[in-house]
């Protein structure tokens, strides 16, 4: 099997280095998934910035969760619904919501709903929407901006999903108590 290494600072190649150091700031430690990813400079660099440009869409916390941890639950990445639950519960995304996304189950809110419902199926479909799907995510309250941002955010778990899986990237301690499996989806 052919294994990734999980770098620190000293590890990393130069072109990594001044990424991890700012991620390091940021989270108060290096994450496994980035210090995965600092295996190339060009996969951290372009995984960061795809971050960055998402935080910059118009959707609340709670509504970017949704769709990475839609994301995360469809492509069965261990790593990143551990992860992505603790940041849910450090910015305040209501307990309710955060279960939910954990086990593939309707959210209360509709216009939640409506946008779990949209990244399923934007990650299920491949982007193959049928104009009905757009036109209810529309209904709901979203914008044909929205609809580009939640594709920013697919492609922004099909990278960190997809290296969890080659890489297999151990759970940071941070995230262990939210640890997760597929199996605890019920429409996994």
């Amino acid at each position: 099997m052919t294994s990734f290494p999980v770098h620190t600072h000293e590890t990393a190649p130069e072109g990594s280095k001044e990424i991890l150091t700012n991620v390091e700031k940021s989270y108060g430690f290096l994450p496994n998934l980035m210090a995965t990813f600092a295996e190339s400079p060009a996969a951290i660099e372009a995984y960061a910035a795809i971050s960055g440009i998402f935080e910059k869409s118009d959707f609340t916390a709670t509504e970017k969760q949704i769709i990475l941890m839609t994301n995360n639950r469809l492509n069965g990445c261990t790593y990143c619904m551990a992860a992505h639950t603790t940041i849910s519960q450090m910015q305040g995304v209501p307990q309710d919501v955060i279960e939910a996304l954990r086990d593939g189950s309707p959210v209360e809110d509709p216009k939640l709903e409506a946008l779990l419902t949209f990244a399923a199926q934007v990650n299920e479909q491949r982007g193959v929407l049928d104009p009905a799907d757009i036109d209810a995510f529309l209904a709901a309250g979203y914008t044909k901006a929205n609809v580009l941002e939640v594709i920013v955010g697919t492609a922004m778990k099909v990278m960190s999903n997809y290296t969890n899986h080659v890489a297999d990237t151990p759970v940071d301690g941070a995230f262990q108590a939210n640890a997760w499996t597929p199996d605890q989806s019920v429409a996994a």
